[in-house]
């Protein structure tokens, strides 16, 4: 899935486009016992309780596609008989209203999810009338051309609210606050179906994680099946790997900037391109190549990148590319540049010295306070 199809799941999430048929809920303690469950249609809810669960939705379909996001296709044999994909495929089909398949769900989810402390399980069902599009991109509303049945799984956990005073208005005073259970919001999550090409993909998951860096993959593997790529920050390490031990004792200042100001570049000519923006293998290859690196350093680039990275692992430039600075960093010094403008610090000898040199105009403040560039 792509951004924009993300959002048009996640604006169904509104009192004016909801078209949830209905939700469940299982709470359950640091016991991994179940306290109480929950099934309800979903309309029927008070109207204050429908907007704090779209609040709830709409955060399990937020964040970067690559990083909090991940698009995870399921494994051929998921979808036998048994499998998790055909598992998934069925819960979709009841509409959530068998509830030996929300029971055995909910089991699955607390023998596979390892997490300290409460949460809740939450759970629904919608059916998208989704609208046509005209060849330029406008919306046809009374023009459906498909439905897109789904649930949306997320898990959020539950926490005392923090102690403090507060004002009792029939008395007129203050007094300890009564500490009650609050559910936050979520850690976990997943859309099966994925809604990819604005229609059904039974064979794709969306999945969701709060921290890109903490993935459960014991939850992946166990409730979906799915293999997992690399997070956010082991590609971004990866990515740094594969440079330096392929540039080796060569990895000099100018060809790292180099490939700095080709990935932004990169960036600036996809902006308007709606899929996230990869570099496989062969386009990480020729990315060093045009930023300088020598044939014969490339000799073993195949190898040092399926050992940093996998063989047939594609790295998004999000994750790998210091998208809002270009920073120098030495022992003692560090230095923050508009990623735009790396051009303005370089390297030289002063007096026998490795120098960095910034480039300056009349412009110049120290801890805010405008100073002058140079002594009269």
């Amino acid at each position: 899935m792509i951004k924009q199809e993300i959002n048009e799941i996640k604006r169904l999430f509104t009192p004016n486009s909801c078209s949830i048929t209905r939700i469940c809920g299982c709470y359950v303690d640091g016991e991994k016992n179940k306290k109480t469950e929950f099934k309800e249609a979903f309309l029927s809810l008070p109207e204050e309780e429908i907007f704090k669960y779209f609040e709830l939705l709409r955060k399990a379909l937020s964040g970067s596609v690559g990083k909090n996001l991940l698009n995870l296709g399921f494994p051929t044999d998921s979808e036998t008989d048994g499998g998790t994909q055909e598992f998934l495929f069925r819960l979709r089909e009841s509409k959530l209203k068998d509830e030996a398949l929300l029971e055995e769900f909910y089991d699955r989810i607390i023998a596979s999810y390892e997490f300290v402390g409460n949460y809740l399980i939450l759970l629904i069902h919608d059916a998208y009338d989704v609208p046509g599009k005209t060849t330029d991109g406008l919306t046809m509303e009374d023009a459906s051309d498909t439905v897109f049945e789904y649930i949306l799984c997320c898990i959020c956990p539950v926490v005392l609210s923090k102690p403090g005073l507060s004002y009792d208005a029939e008395i007129n005073e203050f007094h300890n606050r009564m500490r009650d259970w609050v559910v936050n919001m979520p850690e976990t999550g997943f859309l099966f179906p994925a809604f990819n090409d604005r229609a059904s993909d039974i064979h794709s998951v969306l999945y969701y994680s709060k921290n890109p860096e903490e993935l459960h993959s014991e939850f992946v593997e166990g409730i979906l099946g799915c293999a997992l790529s690399l997070s956010a920050g082991v590609q971004k390490e990866a990515f740094q790997t594969i440079i330096e031990e392929t540039l080796g004792e060569d990895c000099e200042y100018a060809v790292v900037k180099s490939i700095h100001e080709n990935l932004t570049e990169m960036i600036e000519e996809h902006k308007e391109i709606p899929e996230p923006l990869t570099l496989d293998k062969k386009e990480v290859k020729r990315l060093l190549e045009k930023s300088g690196v020598e044939e014969e350093k490339l000799t073993d680039f195949e190898k040092l990148y399926d050992a940093a990275a996998g063989e047939d692992t594609a790295l998004f430039v999000d994750n790998v590319a210091s998208i809002r600075t270009f920073e120098v960093k030495t022992p003692d010094v560090v230095v923050k540049v508009n990623p735009e403008r790396a051009d303005l610090v370089n390297t030289m000898m002063v007096d026998g010295r490795k120098c960095l040199v910034i480039e300056i105009n009349d412009q110049v403040e120290v801890n805010g306070i405008n100073v002058k560039a140079f002594g009269s």
